[in-house]
């Protein structure tokens, strides 16, 4: 392992268009990018590296922790949620992809880079210049279509209706905006970092399309023997007093069940007595919205491997309802597109320190370009509670979007 300190340079977004830049220059992957909050670092970037479609997106080794904020390389992937649609159709692009690096430059929270390797290589040249290399935004457009608001609202009246009949609880209930975008995905994430700030924000590309993920939330974090997820549930609008979320009987309730869902999932495999709710209906502040947030950890042997803890646990339960199979089902009925990535997960496990997901909401599919433009995706929904209003859902969904859908290049 080895591991050299750059010293203080440019923006993570900033250093991502110089990476990318070279890497068109050489014909190279482009880079990958975890950004926000992960692994107590600001940003983890793989200058690099070829991400393809897989069965095992997140590596085959069980991660250890380690004392020291060394993260040094590892495994950029995601995992698409796993169910189709009544009529069988998945999404646009491959179920799980990942790629390997086994080096990364890593911005640490006092805004020191640092290049850090597996392999005990040392920082080239080209990584070392990208650091506080000029490399200006390059202009992007998108135009954006919003989700059919009938079939929305039908598929809240169908949940609602389940709930009465005592099938289900709650249940998250989705659909998506799609849009026709002309540039380079990795500029339109560059970008959109620098304007939300999301916390667990992800970007990843190759021949099969890329993804640029925006999300506010954790899925799983595992460092040595800790499992921890905090997931989302409650969301009011930025300009709204956030006190009213707490308030909210809907929003707790729905907050609440979700807890409980997660205390199920990691119950499956926790050491007994070690699961433990930490911090319960949080309040915080996302990209446009005030959302409640809980976190559960619990006790895991290190030595359960990354497949069976994802076995356990995936998808997420805040995208997915309680009793979390039998939502699952009806929700291949109510929704009329396929989710793909969104209600996945995006992350980035290292041998060296651990595994961090995110769950992937606010998260945009871009297919590869035809003619110059690709085809992108930005799913949104929320949880269903019996005293949800259709209208009121609808609300939400678009409250959910506006901080990417709003997105402007940077350079006009």
């Amino acid at each position: 392992m080895h591991s050299e300190q750059l010293g203080e340079g440019n923006s993570a977004a900033a250093v991502l268009r110089a990476l990318h830049r070279h890497t068109q220059l050489a014909g190279t992957a482009p880079p990958a990018a975890i950004t926000g909050s992960w692994f107590g670092s600001r940003a983890i970037i793989a200058p690099t590296v070829t991400i393809a479609p897989t069965d095992q997106p997140f590596g085959s080794s069980t991660p250890v922790r380690t004392d020291s904020e060394f993260v040094g390389g590892g495994w950029f992937g995601y995992l698409s949620y796993p169910d189709p649609t009544a009529d069988g159709r998945y999404g646009p692009l491959p179920a799980a992809v990942s790629g390997y690096s086994p080096s990364v430059l890593r911005l640490d929270t006092d805004n020191c880079w640092w290049f850090e390797s597996l392999d005990g290589s040392t920082c080239p040249s080209w990584v070392r210049d990208a650091v506080t290399a000029d490399f200006p935004s390059r202009r992007w457009t998108c135009s954006w279509t919003r989700p059919d608001q009938f079939q929305h609202h039908k598929g809240v009246e169908s949940c609602l209706a389940a709930i009465r009949d005592g099938e289900v609880y709650q249940a998250c209930v989705c659909g998506f905006f799609t849009g026709s975008f002309s540039g380079n995905p990795l500029d339109f994430y560059a970008d959109a970092i620098t304007q939300t700030s999301p916390g667990r924000a992800a970007f990843l590309s190759g021949d099969w399309g890329s993804v640029a993920s925006l999300s506010p939330e954790l899925f799983l974090a595992r460092h040595g023997n800790t499992v921890t997820s905090s997931p989302i549930k409650g969301t009011l609008p930025i300009a709204e007093d956030p006190l009213k979320l707490r308030q909210s009987i809907k929003d707790v309730a729905e907050n609440v069940m979700i807890v409980d869902l997660v205390r199920n999932d990691l119950g499956r495999l926790a050491r007994p007595g070690s699961v433990n709710v930490t911090d319960l209906l949080g309040v915080y502040p996302a990209p446009g919205v005030w959302h409640l947030v809980s976190t559960v950890q619990a006790e895991i042997d290190s030595h359960i491997p990354v497949s069976e803890l994802l076995d356990a646990m995936f998808p997420p339960a805040s995208v997915t309802g309680t009793p979390k199979q039998r939502a699952r089902t009806y929700l291949q009925e109510w929704e009329p597109e396929p989710r793909g990535i969104y209600c996945g997960t995006i992350g980035f496990h290292s041998p060296a320190t651990g595994l961090e997901l995110n769950v992937a909401i606010r998260t945009v599919e871009f297919s590869p370009p035809d003619a110059g433009e690709h085809q992108c995706r930005l799913g949104v929904g929320g949880g269903i509670t019996i005293d949800s209003q259709p209208e009121t859902e609808w609300r939400e969904c678009l409250a959910k979007a506006s901080s990417i859908v709003g997105l402007r290049s940077a350079t006009r």
